[in-house]
């Protein structure tokens, strides 16, 4: 675990803090190979904080999953294409404006399938945060994203896009070139591609800044991501004119924003496990378990002609909050 992860302290994690300094401690007096009392007392230590992290993250509330999508070590899609994806070639511009760095895009290799990968990007340090406007992208990333996918569409390759923003920029520049149109074209555009698409939101996903690049056949969520429609901030000023740690947590609970929420809804189609503590403590592992899970996904999507796959996507998407008597996707199975 990262030494920066440990000072960077979440609320509900304060009973390890105590832990994490006796271990801090003992890790420094300590070598690997000595088998005395202390190497023992470490091995109780850490094994002792194992059991308390897990049960932590095994009763977590909604708005404790927000902080953790947002914590600052948060594996972002950089990192994931340094850490699972082989033979990146990225791809700048949208030809009409410029680059946004908000979204990344590029060809590359997961396993050992060609693809198109792309991702909101939020930044790691400040400047790279401010550059990238916190991850939410203009109009720019919107159709710069779109372009690559036509051409990935073009050469055959199938599409992963990874999901982690709070939502489209809100300002006045943007809403001058088109945001709202932007996100509508790549929707639609994205729902007509005829190449697998597969979707996982890896932190945060809010609105329709999300929903722009998350038109699948698979869409998946890191355990510990939220997607929603609206963040709980945005959600508590409305219903309570005032965002504060009590509204957000009420609006976090009422918004049914969880992975495991999200699959209980059907708006999503897997939940992807992540190491104990999150993806911040072993990114590693992390991207491990999404390689897993997007390369299943997309071996899967491959039995399926292209033609035929806008067809069953508009379903799936067509079918989000339908009760009963919803369209079934039996009469699709046919076109494998």
């Amino acid at each position: 675990m990262s030494r920066a992860a440990t000072n960077y302290e979440l609320a509900f994690e304060k009973p390890l803090a105590e832990l994490d300094r006796s271990i801090r401690d003992l890790e420094a007096a300590v070598l690997p190979e000595t088998d005395s009392d202390q190497a023992q007392e470490l091995a109780r230590l850490r094994a002792e904080r194992e059991d308390r992290l897990r049960e932590i993250y095994e009763n977590l509330e909604p708005w404790e999953t927000v902080r953790i999508a947002r914590h600052p070590l948060r594996p972002q899609t950089r990192d994931y294409v340094r850490l699972m994806f082989k033979d990146f070639c990225e791809l700048h511009g949208d030809r009409r404006f410029g680059d946004d760095p908000a979204i990344v895009t590029g060809f590359a290799r997961v396993g050992s399938i060609k693809c198109l990968v792309v991702g909101h990007q939020k930044g790691k340090d400040t400047a790279e945060k401010v550059a990238c406007h916190f991850g939410c992208a203009h109009p720019e990333g919107y159709r710069k994203a779109l372009a690559k996918m036509k051409l990935a569409e073009k050469f055959g390759l199938p599409i992963v896009t990874l999901v982690d923003t709070p939502g489209a920029f809100p300002g006045i520049g943007a809403e001058q070139r088109g945001q709202a149109e932007a996100i509508a074209v790549c929707m639609k555009e994205m729902s007509r591609l005829q190449t697998p698409i597969v979707s996982v939101v890896i932190g945060e996903g809010g609105s329709g800044g999300a929903l722009a690049i998350a038109v699948a056949d698979r869409v998946g969520m890191l355990e510990h991501a939220w997607y929603s429609v609206i963040s709980p901030e945005g959600c508590a000023a409305i219903l309570w004119k005032e965002a504060n740690e009590k509204t957000n947590r009420e609006a976090a609970r009422a918004l049914k924003l969880t992975a495991r929420d999200n699959l209980a809804l059907g708006i999503v189609d897997d939940v992807v496990p992540e190491p104990v503590g999150g993806a911040h403590r072993d990114p590693e592992s992390a991207a491990e378990n999404l390689q897993h899970w997007l390369t299943e996904r997309l071996r899967e999507l491959k039995r399926f002609k292209p033609a035929n796959l806008p067809a069953r996507r508009r379903l799936r998407f067509r079918k989000l909050g339908v009760t009963d008597g919803g369209a079934s996707l039996v009469s699709l199975e046919g076109d494998e």
